[in-house]
């Protein structure tokens, strides 16, 4: 049976106009405090016929920082901030989570008032961190105390609650790409030997107790987890990411969450060995399937099965109408990476909608 990706779509009891989402994209316009700015306002609005919109990697307290001017989450004045942002993306008839995210080791002191950035287990990742006065060689973050994380859980569930005020339809846990969740999920980075690290339940533990303290405030239909198996972003690795992935999505479907968003294999090669197919099979919600998908390769996964709904980085970057387009088979505009991070509106809002009938202005 082939299914319609422009066809609405129930998520846990939230009618999604369409199945395309738009993926959570970190863009550094921020103010330098956290608060939302009119620009992100503009932009998110202008991508309001999205089905779902996962607005960008939103930090859960001062610790939780890892880049200049991303969002945070963490204050009634940020929460006030975001719920300009909601307002704007729902007058659109546009539906909007965020994603909550604290970065662990993936920081610099210098993004933290002097302090040491933390991690499941004293190992830095390489490479350099993005800080206001340029790149700095990543520090040794210090190895949480067990008597550190009920602390961290608390920042989540804070900005759960901050998230109901904002306006949000709804929260996604990031537990991906190489931040703190996936710090302990993975056992490259969690050579823990309590109760949060060794066995695959142990370094689960962390993101199980992160989703009780969120689904105390949101019902579990409106919360969502970002998992990306293979991702070797921010020096990532894992012994067996088919095996331990396949547990994790299988603890979490129980749980009656809103639905599992999955990269699928590596974001910057786009090569893939882990069997997604198997994965999903052991997650009964909706599961959001991303990385590199055109719309031939989007339609095919959901006739198949693969995925209920898909998500697009880059081309609703530069498409914010992206949903017309694929509809109607128009071409696409292709993005400009030297304006991805920082900057004003240039690579940000002023992308055409394409001209023609049912066009509108930027």
């Amino acid at each position: 049976m082939t299914l319609d990706l422009f066809a609405p779509f129930d998520l846990g009891g939230l009618k999604l106009v369409n199945r395309l989402v738009m993926a959570p994209m970190t863009r550094n316009r921020a103010e330098a405090d956290g608060s939302v700015s009119p620009l992100m306002v503009t932009h998110y609005r202008q991508r309001a016929t999205a089905g779902l919109i996962i607005a960008e990697s939103t930090t859960v307290s001062p610790q939780a920082v890892g880049y200049p001017f991303t969002p945070g989450l963490h204050s009634g004045a940020h929460a006030a901030s975001w719920r300009r942002l909601t307002e704007a993306v729902h007058a659109e008839g546009g539906r909007v989570f965020v994603q909550l995210q604290h970065c662990g080791r993936v920081s610099h002191p210098s993004l933290l008032d002097g302090r040491t950035p933390v991690a499941p287990s004293a190992l830095a990742p390489a490479g350099q961190a993005v800080t206001h006065s340029g790149p700095k060689d990543f520090v040794t973050p210090r190895a949480l105390e067990r008597e550190d994380l009920p602390g961290i859980v608390a920042q989540f569930r804070r900005a759960a609650e901050l998230a109901r005020h904002a306006g949000f339809d709804g929260i996604e846990v990031h537990a991906g790409n190489g931040y703190l969740i996936d710090q302990f999920l993975r056992d490259g980075t969690n050579h823990r030997t309590d109760a949060y690290g060794g066995s695959t339940a142990g370094r689960m533990r962390l993101l199980n107790e992160v989703l009780d303290a969120v689904c105390d405030l949101w019902p579990a239909g409106r919360v969502g987890v970002r998992l990306t198996p293979e991702n070797g972003f921010n020096s990532m690795s894992d012994s067996d990411p088919q095996g331990h992935f396949e547990y994790f999505l299988g603890q979490l479907s129980p749980r009656g969450l809103a639905y599992a968003h999955v990269l699928e294999g590596d974001m910057t090669t786009k090569t893939a060995s882990v069997d997604y197919r198997a994965l999903r099979a052991r997650f009964s919600g909706a599961f959001i399937a991303n990385n590199g998908y055109d719309l031939a390769r989007a339609q095919a996964a959901v006739d198949a099965g693969n995925a209920d709904l898909i998500a697009f980085g880059t081309p609703f970057l530069a498409n914010p109408d992206l949903v017309r387009r694929h509809r109607e088979n128009l071409p696409l505009t292709a993005a400009d990476p030297t304006t991805f991070y920082g900057g004003g509106e240039v690579g940000y809002t002023d992308y055409p909608f394409h001209r023609g009938d049912g066009a509108r202005a930027v």
